[in-house]
């Protein structure tokens, strides 16, 4: 298994690959350029994509963590209704020269088990867009504490915010965005939108079993970039923004994992580092906050067409998150430097 230097590009190894594809088919993905990006050819390269149903089809540096052989790996999860009360059907691992589809359905817990060490992991970096419903459903399904995640959503807001661009509070910026974006990839990933017309016909997509060429193909579309991407990123973020990374990723790993011991068994958050405290003055700590909301009382919260929640937003620098469809649906999550918090919090309280 090749493992990369810290400053090694992820895509340099990636020029000229057999595909070993098990079931014995060239998956070539649907991709097309939006603006020409310098390693564009190494973006489409393909790697073998590997199904897995039972954990020896996995590299023994996944399995068994060590601080020798630190990996980063893109990351993704498919299933249906994703969260704790779905069903997570296929969960997606792109390393540097193979791309595993690791089908929860026919491994089962056995499978997933296997990789709980490497996905709670500190020397494992996984690199994912948006965590915090894959992280739920590995939470409750198979008691899995995603940890030392990178978001690339996250990233991507706080390189914004470096840069002096200003966004709205709910300007998160799509998978699709951030690989049409010619700073990361400059690729249009058209193939999505099939594949989301296809779930709103069929929401138990990720279930059919053999999985077809289409599920294959988008599956691994899904994490083949996301390394490359992660060290484009790592260049631009500076010393203060990366330790927002790390924690604010750990926070939304818990974000909606939330249950009676108030994260006793999670794995503690990145302390400030060192660098960062100057001249006495220290980053203020960030914090999750779960607020309840009384029964009957989330429309208050929300508002009309949002108009209440997004006023909120606009008058704290804090993250706002409420369960929507898939729950939970009493309680709001704030995240966000501690004083901000404080004060998202007791204006949800004036609402309710």
């Amino acid at each position: 298994m090749h493992v990369l230097g810290k400053n090694q590009t992820v895509w340099g190894v990636l020029v000229s690959w057999r595909l070993l594809h098990p079931i014995g088919r060239t998956f070539l993905c649907r991709l097309t350029r939006s603006a020409q990006h310098p390693d564009h050819a190494a973006l489409l390269s393909l790697v073998p994509i590997y199904l897995v149903t039972n954990a020896s089809q996995l590299p023994k540096d996944f399995l068994v963590p060590s601080p020798r052989r630190q990996l980063v790996i893109g990351f993704d999860c498919e299933g249906v209704d994703l969260c704790r009360d779905g069903s997570l059907c296929i969960m997606q691992l792109a390393f540097p020269d193979s791309i595993y589809l690791v089908d929860a359905i026919q491994g089962g817990e056995k499978l997933m088990k296997a990789c709980k060490p490497a996905l709670e992991s500190s020397y494992i970096t996984k690199v994912i867009h948006d965590c915090k419903r894959d992280s739920e459903a590995l939470y409750f399904q198979f008691g899995i504490k995603l940890h030392n995640v990178v978001d690339s959503q996250i990233a991507y807001s706080l390189i914004e915010d470096q840069q002096g661009r200003r966004r709205s509070p709910d300007d998160y910026i799509s998978f699709v965005g951030l690989l049409a974006d010619p700073r990361y990839c400059g690729i249009s990933y058209l193939e999505k939108k099939e594949v989301r017309i296809l779930l709103k016909q069929d929401p138990k997509f990720w279930t059919h079993r053999p999985l077809t060429e289409l599920m294959v193909r988008a599956a691994a579309d899904d994490v083949r970039f996301l390394p490359y991407i992660y060290y484009k990123m790592m260049e631009e973020l500076n010393d203060y923004s990366l330790w927002k990374l790390a924690v604010r990723g750990a926070l939304y790993c818990r974000c909606f994992c939330v249950n009676d011991n108030e994260y006793a068994d999670w794995p503690s958050l990145p302390n400030i580092p060192e660098n960062l405290m100057v001249n006495g003055k220290v980053p203020e700590d960030e914090i999750l906050s779960v607020l309840e909301i009384p029964q009957g009382k989330m429309g208050c919260v929300i508002g009309k067409k949002g108009a209440s929640i997004l006023s909120i937003k606009q008058s704290c620098k804090a993250e706002i998150l409420i369960g929507g469809a898939k729950g939970p649906s009493d309680k709001v999550f704030i995240i966000g430097p501690v004083n901000e918090v404080r004060k998202a919090e007791a204006i949800l309280r004036g609402r309710i």
